[in-house]
């Protein structure tokens, strides 16, 4: 059985041409072999609309995904907190399909929770109102209307501002809940979940009622381009073959 490959936090941009490079590596060999692809959010580093597909790195990213598409392998990518605003015409671009915030997927014959993860930081009440702010559809559709320089001025702005609140938090409000993370496998019933976010990979045992439960983070390519790769085995991560981050 093919495995199916897990990716998160890329933050992919043209300052990081060894990210871009790694990327397009993992696509052209590990994901053209892997029963699907998930994109768990934060693909790019940052997204102001989908006339962004007209920039050349972009561009380059979209045609590497709708290569592993076209060979056969579903991609499906989720919303991250830069990458929100991924629109109708990436997907139509790539091929891939959205995934709702949360979505149980088979993945080795184990339901599994997969989500970007940080709807359950919810510790951070401050981030949380950004987040529900800029998730609404209304506010996106003016977003949408701006000229593409504002739009880009608004994101280096907003990742700054991002920067500088980070550092002033305590960092157990940065981490996911876990009363969050209990709630979310109440919820949907399922004894594993993935996510990413946090930039914090680990595998978590957790108990839930009285039943174990395991929580995966997945790890960020700030440092080095890795996956997680995941059949009826189990779970390992990966290193994408080659490729320098």
């Amino acid at each position: 059985m093919r495995p199916t490959l897990l990716a998160s936090d890329l933050h992919l941009s043209p300052e990081r041409p060894a990210l871009a490079s790694a990327f397009r590596t993992f696509c052209a060999g590990p994901a053209r072999n892997a029963a699907a692809v998930y994109l768990l959010g934060d693909l790019f580093d940052w997204w102001i609309g989908d006339d962004q597909l007209r920039d050349p790195f972009d561009a380059a990213v979209a045609e590497a995904i709708a290569g592993v598409v076209r060979a056969g392998v579903p991609v499906h990518v989720a919303h991250g907190n830069r990458d929100f605003m991924l629109g109708a015409e990436f997907a139509a671009s790539t091929g891939i399909a959205f995934l709702p915030e949360q979505a149980v997927v088979d993945l080795g014959g184990t339901p599994t929770l997969v989500s970007h993860g940080d709807e359950l930081c919810t510790g951070d009440v401050d981030y949380q109102r950004y987040r529900a702010r800029m998730r609404d559809p209304a506010t996106q559709r003016r977003l949408r209307r701006l000229p593409g320089f504002v739009r880009r001025w608004l994101a280096r702005r907003l990742r700054a501002r991002s920067r500088d609140a980070t550092s002033l938090k305590p960092e157990s409000i940065l981490d996911v809940d876990d009363g969050a993370v209990a709630g979310a496998f109440r919820r949907f019933g399922v004894a594993r979940m993935i996510h990413g976010h946090t930039h914090r990979p680990a595998t978590h045992h957790v108990d839930v009622d009285g039943s174990p439960r395991v929580r995966i983070v997945l790890p960020d390519w700030c440092e080095t381009a890795r996956y997680l790769e995941v059949d009826e085995r189990g779970a390992r991560v990966r290193d994408v073959p080659g490729a320098q981050a």
